[in-house]
Order: C-alpha cells, then structure tokens, then sequence
C-alpha cells in the first residue's frame, strides 16, 4: 500500500507543477504580447509596462485566450494600427513559444 500512496503523492505533485508552469508561462506569454502591442502603439516605456500588466490581468476576465485577444486588438484599433484578429492571434501563438522557452530556460538554471 505504501507504494500506491507514494505514486499517487508523486503524481500529484506532478499535477501541480505542471499546472504552475502552464500558469506561469500563460502569464509571460501575455505579458510579451502587451509589450508588443504597446510597441505597435508606440508607448513609451512606463507606458509598455503597464499596458503589459493590464493585458496579463485581462486574462482572468474569463477561461481561453478571447478576452486577451479582445482587448488588445481593440485597443490596437483605438490606437490606429492596422491589425486585425489573426494578427494578434499568430503574435499570441509567437509569444507563447517565446513564453515557454524563457520559462523552461530559467528553471534549468
């Protein structure tokens, strides 16, 4: 029985670090997304940071990616860049590779 308890420990412990991580690079990615959508903005860098803090908190608005890309297509549009709702997604799908590397570099350090 011991055995069981310790596989189960061990899967659970699994769980969470692999959802920490998901949590962790969700963050980032969105994190990079709003700095470059403050660099199509042309922000200054106070600015980038904290359009890049606002679009991380966008994503508790509700579950997937929908209200992060809602918000910054429209505030590109409010801005007068022209992009539309592919462009943000593929530069979402850009910074979550770009997202997972960091992640996964800073955790083998």
């Amino acid at each position: 029985m011991t055995q069981f308890d310790d596989r189960e420990r061990a899967f659970e412990s699994k769980f969470a670090h692999d959802e920490e991580m998901r949590f962790r690079i969700t963050a980032r990615r969105n994190r990079l997304l709003g700095q470059w959508a403050a660099r199509q903005m042309g922000l200054s860098e106070a600015e980038t940071e904290s359009y890049a803090k606002d679009v991380v908190r966008s994503d508790f608005e509700e579950a997937g990616d929908h209200d992060v890309v809602r918000k910054v297509l429209g505030d590109l549009t409010a801005a007068g860049v022209d992009c539309d709702e592919e462009q943000v997604v593929q530069a979402l799908r850009n910074k979550e590779i770009e997202a997972r590397r960091q992640i996964i570099e800073a955790t083998n350090l």
